[in-house]
C-alpha cells in the first residue's frame, strides 16, 4: 500500500462514519414522525383512505426529487444535498407543529400532505447522498469492502428507523403530537450543526458541467433493477403504511384513553421490531450468502431466487387472511405477527442484494445519476404501495391489502429474472 493510499482510507472511512451518522439520526426522525402522524390521525377518526393521502405526496416527492437529485449532487456535491436534507426536515417538523386541531378535516389533510411533501424531499436528499458516498468512499481493490460498507449503512439505517417507530409510538403516548414533533426538530438541529462542523472531507464537490438528461439510464440492468425494486417495495408499502396497523389497533384498541395509549405502544413496538429486524438481516446479508468472491451473475441469481420465496410467503399470509376473515382472532393476528416477521427477513435480503447490485452495475462517474434514478423507482413503489395500502383496505379488507402485495412481489420477481448475468466479481 502506497502512503497516499494509507492517508487516503482513513480520512475516507471518517467521512463514511460522519455520512451514517447524520444518516442515522435523519431516520430516527422520520420513523418516529410516521408513526406520530399515522397514529395521532387515526385516533381523531381519519378513515384508511384519509391515511394514505397524508403520506401521498411524501412518497410522491420522492419521486420527484430522486429523478432531480442525482443531477444535482453531481453538480454542487453530495455534503450539500446532506445538508440541504437535514435542514429541510427541520423545517417540515416545526411546520407540522402548526398543525390546528380546530381546523376542518379537508384541511387537516392538506396542511399535512404538503408538509409530509417536504419531508419526502429532505428523505430522498439525504437517502441519495449516503448511498452514493458508499460507492466513492469505500477501499478500492479491497474484496468484499463495497458490499460490506452498503450493508452495513442500509441495515443500519433500518434499525435506527425502527427505533424510530418505536420512538413515535411512545412520545405520543407520552407527551402528545406537538411536544413531540418540536423535541425532535430540536435534536436534529443539533445534529445538523455537529456533522457540518466535523464532516472530514472525501467527498466530491460537484462538476458544473453535469448535465440533467444523463439522469435517465441506458443501462437494462439498471432500468431492470430498477423496476424490480418499484414492485418490490410496493409490496412492502400496501400492508405496511396503513393496512397492518390499522387492522392491528382495532384488535388491540377498547375505545378508552389507556386502551388507546397500550395499543400505540403495541403498534409501534411490532413495527419498530420489523424494521429493526429487517437491519439486522440486512447488514448480515453478505455473511449470510458467503457474498465474498462471487460473481455478480451469483448476485443476479440470489435475487431471483430470494424474490420467487417472498413470493410465496406473501401468498400464503393472504391465504390466511382469507381463511380468518370477518371477526379478527387471535389465531389470525399471531399468524400475521410471525408471517410478516419472516416476509421481513427474506424482504432485507432482497433489499440488501439490490442495494449492492445498482452500485455494482453503476459506473463511478456516473454513480449519482444512476443511484437516484434507482431510488426514483424505490420511492415511485412506496407510492403506488401507499395509495393501495388504504385503497385496499378500504375496499376488500386485510386479504385483499395482502393479496396485492403477492401480486406485486410476483411483478419484482418477473423483473428481476430479465437482469443480465455479468462476469465481473463482487467486490462487496
Amino acid at each position: 500500500m502506497t502512503d497516499a493510499t494509507a492517508k487516503e482510507r482513513p480520512q475516507g472511512f471518517a467521512a463514511y462514519v460522519a455520512v451514517t451518522a447524520a444518516y442515522w439520526a435523519f431516520m430516527l426522525t422520520d420513523g418516529a414522525l410516521r408513526m406520530l402522524v399515522l397514529l395521532h390521525f387515526n385516533a381523531l377518526g381519519f378513515t384508511p383512505i384519509q391515511l394514505a393521502y397524508l403520506f401521498l405526496l411524501y412518497e410522491f416527492m420522492g419521486v420527484v426529487t430522486n429523478l432531480a437529485v442525482g443531477w444535482i449532487a453531481a453538480r454542487f456535491g453530495l455534503t450539500r444535498t446532506l445538508y440541504a436534507g437535514l435542514a429541510l426536515q427541520i423545517i417540515a417538523l416545526v411546520a407540522l407543529a402548526q398543525l390546528d386541531p380546530v381546523w376542518a378535516v379537508t384541511l387537516s389533510v392538506v396542511f399535512v400532505m404538503a408538509v409530509q411533501g417536504v419531508s419526502g424531499v429532505a428523505k430522498d436528499l439525504a437517502k441519495m447522498s449516503s448511498k452514493s458516498a458508499v460507492k466513492l468512499l469505500a477501499p478500492k481493490g479491497e474484496e468484499g469492502a463495497l458490499f460490506r460498507w452498503v450493508a452495513v449503512l442500509t441495515g443500519s439505517k433500518n434499525a435506527v428507523k425502527g427505533f424510530g417507530f418505536l420512538l413515535g409510538a411512545a412520545l405520543l403516548a407520552l407527551a402528545g403530537f406537538e411536544a413531540s414533533i418540536l423535541g425532535m426538530a430540536a435534536a436534529l438541529a443539533l445534529i445538523l450543526v455537529a456533522v457540518a462542523a466535523f464532516m472530514p472531507a472525501g467527498l466530491p464537490r460537484g462538476k458544473k458541467s453535469a448535465k440533467f438528461r444523463e439522469v435517465f439510464s441506458k443501462d437494462a440492468n439498471v432500468n431492470r433493477l430498477s423496476a424490480a425494486r418499484l414492485f418490490l417495495f410496493g409490496a412492502r408499502d400496501v400492508w405496511f403504511v396503513v393496512g397492518i396497523p390499522i387492522y392491528f389497533y382495532a384488535v388491540l384498541s377498547d375505545g378508552t384513553a389507556a386502551g388507546n395509549r397500550t395499543a400505540f405502544f403495541l403498534i409501534g413496538g411490532f413495527m419498530a421490531l420489523w424494521i429493526v429486524g429487517y437491519g439486522v438481516v440486512q447488514a448480515a446479508t453478505p455473511k449470510m450468502l458467503r457474498a465474498r468472491g462471487k460473481s455478480v451473475a451469483n448476485a443476479v441469481g440470489l435475487a431471483r431466487l430470494w424474490v420467487g420465496l417472498l413470493t410465496l410467503i406473501a401468498a400464503a399470509l393472504t391465504g390466511a387472511a382469507i381463511a380468518g376473515a370477518g371477526t379478527p382472532s387471535t389465531w389470525l393476528t399471531a399468524t400475521l405477527v410471525a408471517g410478516l416477521l419472516v416476509f421481513g427477513g427474506v424482504f432485507a435480503v432482497n433489499s440488501s442484494l439490490h442495494s449492492y447490485l445498482i452500485l455494482a452495475f453503476s459506473q463511478a462517474e456516473r454513480v449519482t445519476m444512476d443511484v437516484g434514478f434507482y431510488y426514483m423507482s424505490n420511492a415511485a413503489g412506496r407510492l403506488i404501495g401507499t395509495l393501495l395500502s388504504g385503497l385496499s383496505y378500504q375496499l376488500g379488507g386485510l386479504p385483499l391489502c395482502l393479496g396485492t402485495a403477492a401480486a406485486m412481489c410476483a411483478a419484482s420477481w418477473l423483473c428481476a429474472g430479465r437482469l443480465q448475468k455479468g462476469a465481473a466479481v463482487l467486490k462487496g
